[in-house]
């Protein structure tokens, strides 16, 4: 899915003259911080498009002429420095001609409403007036107002690409009530009320362990068994973890599940007292397990074990995770648990963000 910045040009791009007009080359100045913020948005998979309004273009008021000139030098700047944009799209009407086209109105991007591939819930509109705010709204998309008492473009910029990537899901069935919210940069306390106390235990250490704040309700129909409540867990949990994800910029997409080196040995594992489980993550978007191990009993506590693997495969389909997952020992309370914190601190691993690319040779993940 692609993502869009919708940026607008006078008081965004370029300083706005009192008479609203940059019709001529001496009122050409440049917003502190646009280039640099436009090369960081464009490097974390931002496309760019122009939207702008320019009240009454083409009429003698506002010569065709005496616009060019100023926006062309405008374009050059931005293309010697690397920054392009994938439209230039301009309304000339006046506001009494209330034109579809014109801003808040989305008449000139259609398109983009229509385009399945854009993904407008993480475009961006970045604006310096209300109406910019209005169309973010329009599109559904997030908004920004640089200026006075708003956002200057460094502010911007960190907001956008290094704020806490977070996502609430609610999963209403006939079967299950969920509510999940999820943060990947702010680790809290977990929060988990499922009805079976030690899958509530086992969750809360995904939260823990994964350093990462993880609030999951859920209601299910435990007067039937326990399946439907550990499978829809899994799924409302495995979108979430999706949707905070994003685009995977940055991250670190590889986890090993581990506390500690193994001397001598590249792998990493999780010993607790008998038992070693070993974690191998990758947040490819193919979703897959493979799982090898076997517990002793048929349940522990709450928690049939034959729901284990069932509960990491259902994750994984719904979060596009491939997850190798390994457990020996004797214990099964011991198995179980500690297949959950391998789990979390792969997770850690590979969620952790650093920059801003995509660790991908495919473009996608």
């Amino acid at each position: 899915m692609r993502r869009i910045a919708f940026v607008d040009r006078d008081g965004t791009l370029i300083a706005e003259p009192p008479d609203f007009q940059i019709d001529a080359f001496e009122k050409l100045r440049f917003v502190p911080g646009m280039l640099p913020g436009l090369l960081a948005l464009q490097q974390a998979g931002f496309e760019l498009v122009m939207v702008s309004n320019q009240d009454g273009l083409g009429t003698p008021a506002f010569p065709q002429e005496a616009f060019l000139g100023p926006h062309r030098l405008l374009m050059q700047l931005l293309e010697s420095q690397g920054v392009r944009f994938r439209e230039v799209l301009i309304d000339p009407s006046l506001p009494a001609e209330n034109s579809p086209n014109r801003k808040p109105g989305v008449g000139m991007l259609r398109h983009y409403l229509a385009d399945p591939t854009v993904d407008l819930r993480r475009s961006v509109v970045i604006g310096d007036r209300e109406s910019d705010l209005e169309l973010a709204h329009n599109l559904g998309a997030r908004g920004y107002r640089l200026g006075e008492g708003g956002w200057d473009w460094p502010g911007l910029v960190r907001d956008l690409l290094e704020g806490p990537r977070h996502a609430r899901v609610e999963r209403f069935t006939r079967e299950t009530r969920i509510r999940v919210e999820l943060d990947l940069d702010r680790p809290a306390a977990p929060e988990v009320r499922t009805g079976i106390g030690f899958f509530d235990h086992m969750l809360e250490q995904i939260g823990k362990h994964g350093g990462i704040g993880l609030v999951l309700h859920c209601e299910g129909d435990l007067e039937v068994d326990e399946h439907h409540t550990v499978e829809d867990c899994a799924l409302a949990l495995g979108q979430a973890l999706r949707d905070a994800l994003g685009d995977k910029r940055g991250i670190g997409r590889y986890g090993t599940g581990c506390e500690g080196k193994v001397p001598g040995s590249v792998d990493l594992v999780l010993p607790m007292d008998e038992t070693l489980a070993r974690a191998v993550l990758d947040c490819s978007g193919r979703p897959m397990l493979v799982f090898d191990g076997r517990f002793a009993r048929e349940r522990v506590g709450g928690l049939p074990t034959e729901m284990v693997p069932h509960f990491f495969r259902s994750l994984c389909d719904a979060a596009g995770l491939n997850l190798h997952l390994q457990v020996r020992g004797e214990n099964a309370h011991h198995m179980v648990e500690a297949c959950f914190k391998a789990f979390a601190r792969a997770l850690r691993e590979a969620v952790a963000r650093s920059g801003s690319e995509l660790p991908s040779t495919k473009g996608v993940l």
